[in-house]
């Protein structure tokens, strides 16, 4: 080995053990324990289905004919499937360390292995004929898709909840502008989840005063020099991975060159595209002229896209009617006996390409409430136009509980099958904040407003202004069917523990 290689190994080595979260592991001790325990939760989900679809079906006496090959033991189909299973699982990196314990890629692919090994086992059926009961894949599917999502979203609520504790932790060192680094740090902060930390930065013309930092949510981050002094800053923090966002500074042959520099440092490089709030499906990589370029593909409003989301919309709307009724019956009840006043409750919001609407709720204030909103606007605590107040005089007993769990908003499925508003969407809005928009707020009216949406599952009323803004247009931007039956499981959540309702 030679000297520059020897003091690089035992530089990787010295980062190594001191990049530890706060449990004394490091990242890739973590990552592989986490891993491995995927792996054998993963395997015994597989296994439990195949036995319960194997055993319900059949029984202990069951065979199946392969044409030109006689007849086959059950016992040995279900094994050969269970390991099949667990391939197709680790060939689409179902437990890969870039989308294990937070997004919904880890999600997608547990889903796409398992669909793709059952097209391939109809495929295989039809190809050697195989008489394969459909009772016990209709069984095995179902059952074993169920458990590898369930297995996944309970690791990652440990890992969540390892995270707050600091444990699980991917230390980051931001190489950028100063807004840059306070955008990130801050949004890995609210973010915490996702288990990245900001241990330093390095910022473009460094002045090299001792003890200079960026203040990030109550944080100090200490600056470790500037654009040229990232390995030697890497060394000093501690961290793990390096993130880019001075694409500018550094240019194409800087960030190859840094790239280069930090193979031996067993550290990962990350570079921020500087496209906000725009989601993966969106962007493709296509290689120009020997140059990476990041594609941006246009958002979808219309076409065959948004005829599913309307199908799917009317589906959801009626059944929920269907099985909400007898609720329905007992809140007209309570509110009836309350205050003798009418059950529902119509506001005026404005919906699709700016048209206003009725929104239907029930009626959770006194009669008239809207009267009195002008001498209560000294007490407002709301967000930018929005009028809210915890403690508001014009809530009755019954509207509290009411708002308290969202059942208020019950009848707005009625506005869903008129075709006024959808299931998942921005936040349906008053008309004085339509009149208040800019062209870039503009953008929510492009879709239908939701009954929930992610202003829904991220916090409600504790939003704030921009935060409200931002969350609406990133769902108009990137909406799909898979994110929308997402909101809605965090909805149910949300709801429950009436998270930023009042």
């Amino acid at each position: 080995m030679t000297a520059v290689g020897e003091q690089n190994y035992k530089s990787a080595n010295r980062i190594r053990h001191r990049r530890t979260d706060a449990s004394g592991a490091t990242r890739w001790d973590w990552q592989k324990s986490y891993i491995t325990s995927l792996f054998w939760t993963d395997a015994a989900i597989v296994v439990a289905a195949v036995l319960l679809a194997h055993v319900v079906r059949f029984g202990h006496d069951a065979t199946t004919t392969v044409h030109g090959l006689g007849s086959l033991d059950y016992t040995m189909v279900s094994t050969a499937f269970a390991l099949v299973w667990i391939g197709f699982l680790a060939l689409f990196r179902t437990r890969s360390h870039r989308v294990i314990g937070a997004g919904f890629e880890e999600y997608q692919r547990v889903v796409s292995a398992s669909l793709n090994l059952f097209g391939a086992v109809a495929i295989v059926a039809l190809i050697f004929r195989m008489d394969l009961a459909r009772g016990y894949l209709a069984i095995a599917l179902p059952a074993g898709l169920a458990g590898l999502l369930f297995g996944r979203w309970v690791w990652r609520k440990i890992v969540a909840r390892k995270r707050r504790r600091g444990e699980f932790t991917t230390a980051v060192l931001v190489v950028g502008g100063s807004r840059a680094v306070r955008h990130m740090a801050s949004t890995f902060h609210r973010q915490i989840g996702e288990g990245y930390r900001v241990v330093g930065v390095c910022v473009p013309r460094y002045s090299g005063m001792p003890g200079e930092h960026v203040d990030v949510e109550g944080r100090k981050i200490p600056v470790y020099g500037d654009e040229s002094t990232v390995v030697e800053a890497l060394r000093e923090s501690g961290a793990d991975t390096v993130a880019v966002t001075a694409t500018e500074t550094l240019g194409h042959e800087g960030i190859r060159d840094l790239l280069w520099k930090l193979e031996p440092e067993r550290a990962d490089l990350v570079v921020a595209t500087g496209v906000v709030d725009v989601s993966g499906p969106r962007l493709e990589m296509r290689p120009v002229a020997g140059l990476p370029l990041i594609h941006v593909e246009k958002p979808s409003y219309h076409g065959a896209k948004r005829s599913g989301k309307r199908l799917f919309d009317l589906a959801f709307s009626l059944a929920a009617l269907l099985v909400l009724f007898p609720v329905f019956a007992v809140i007209a009840a309570l509110i009836k006996l309350d205050d003798r006043g009418p059950v529902f409750y119509s506001s005026v919001r404005i919906g699709l390409d700016g048209k206003p609407f009725g929104m239907i709720k029930f009626r959770s204030m006194v009669v008239n409430a809207d009267k009195q909103v002008t001498s209560l606007l000294e007490k407002n605590e709301g967000a930018g136009v929005l009028f809210k107040m915890r403690e508001d005089p014009r809530v009755t007993r019954v509207g509290r509980i009411l708002r308290r769990f969202s059942l208020d908003e019950l009848p707005q499925f009625v506005n869903v099958l008129r075709g006024e508003m959808s299931v998942v969407g921005p936040r349906p809005p008053l008309r004085r904040e339509v009149e208040s928009y800019d062209g870039r707020v503009k953008r929510r009216l492009l879709v239908r407003p939701g009954v929930t949406g992610l202003w829904q599952v991220s916090g409600r009323s504790d939003l704030s202004w921009d935060e409200s803004v931002r969350l609406d247009l990133s769902y108009v931007e990137n909406w799909s069917m898979v994110s929308d039956l997402l909101i809605i499981a965090k909805t149910v959540k949300a709801v429950v523990t009436s998270e930023g309702a009042y």
